[in-house]
């Protein structure tokens, strides 16, 4: 009895070795730890030009890949902006103007409030999973992190902004360090990367990123967290046109 727990104990060690991780397993183990189930976070937004810079302070709420929720809380004139995606629909809420706009998808590649960032990027519309396919291209080492460097390119039916992205994934705790969008004629349109790697919530997670436009010396613009919660209960209904009229 002993001998053949021995050699089961030898063949699950050292003849069964663990499946590898395919690149969507990995992309999807960093997205669900930047995401949660349910967030909510204050984040300051500061956009750098060459002559000039703003800086835009926000509320966020989301729930998986399909609710988010955005408020504007300064500066004063855009202060009580929304933006809401509820499944496949975006919407701006306008109290200046007393106004409900839908985003249409041809505008998902529009900056989003004068910043680098797209309406594509802050409120996700496209799925990094479900809209591209998956591959790893090798491991990298990006400002002492050792990353999977993963390759996505667009489904043939998937209406999205992005004609390939790269990701650096670092291996061990699947925290994204840096990120490539490029466009449909594979021109680099903007890099992301990912700093200052902290405790946040329940979990560690960068909590900076700057993106800079390819080609545009001087610009960039920078998004910190500045608190974070994760895994609370939030209802589908507090994601409707109705609360970005009041939420605060």
């Amino acid at each position: 009895m002993i001998r053949i727990i021995v050699s089961l104990l030898v063949v699950c060690h050292a003849g069964l070795a663990l499946p590898e991780e395919s690149a969507r397993e990995i992309v999807q183990r960093a997205d669900d730890k930047f995401r949660g189930k349910t967030s909510r976070s204050e984040m300051t937004m500061t956009i750098s030009r060459p002559n000039w810079s703003r800086t835009v302070a926000m509320k966020s709420w989301s729930k998986g890949r399909d609710y988010a929720l955005v408020l504007i809380t300064a500066p004063a004139k855009e202060k009580g902006q929304a933006f809401l995606k509820r499944q496949n629909e975006m919407w701006q809420w306008v109290p200046a103007i007393d106004r409900m706009i839908k985003i249409p998808p041809s505008m998902m590649s529009q900056s989003w409030m004068g910043s680098d960032f797209t309406n594509d990027d802050l409120l996700k519309e496209s799925s990094i999973l479900l809209d591209y396919s998956h591959e790893k291209t090798g491991l990298e080492t990006i400002r002492g992190y050792s990353c999977h460097k993963i390759e996505l390119t667009p489904l043939p039916d998937a209406a999205v902004v992005w004609g390939k992205i790269l990701l650096w994934i670092e291996e061990q705790d699947y925290l994204q360090i840096r990120a490539e969008f490029f466009d449909e004629e594979s021109e680099l349109v903007h890099t992301e990367n990912f700093y200052d790697i902290r405790p946040m919530g329940d979990r560690t997670i960068p909590t900076r990123m700057e993106i800079i436009p390819a080609g545009k010396p001087g610009h960039s613009t920078t998004l910190l967290i500045d608190a974070i919660e994760y895994n609370t209960s939030i209802d589908d209904a507090f994601f409707s046109q109705q609360n970005m009229k009041r939420v605060r």
